[in-house]
């Protein structure tokens, strides 16, 4: 008998070290010109958005190539992390901790 061994998104962040649930939102107080993120608050903490290191856009193609996110690569004093904005429902959530 042979096992199977998954390596889902949730297992990778834990094999990773992340400390990360799936989709875990976030309440985004504060944004810089309407858009990028300035500050947010993650399990109580309140985290001030010192510089975006990196933003990028996902989309599909069978949803006839609309925006699903905009995604933003920010840091912080407290650590590096990915949020994610999901324009359709205007819903903010931590993708991971980077650092």
């Amino acid at each position: 008998m042979s096992a199977i061994i998954s390596l889902g998104r949730k297992s990778r962040a834990k094999r990773d070290g992340k400390r990360c649930r799936r989709r875990e939102s976030i309440d985004m107080r504060e944004r810089r010109h309407g858009y990028f993120p300035k500050l947010f608050v993650w399990r109580g903490h309140r985290y001030r958005v010192s510089a975006v290191e990196r933003c990028w856009t996902v989309s599909r193609r069978n949803r006839g190539n609309r925006v699903e996110r905009h995604c933003f690569r920010v840091r912080c004093p407290e650590g590096t992390f990915e949020v994610y904005q999901d324009v359709r429902y205007n819903t903010w959530h931590m993708q991971r901790q980077v650092a």
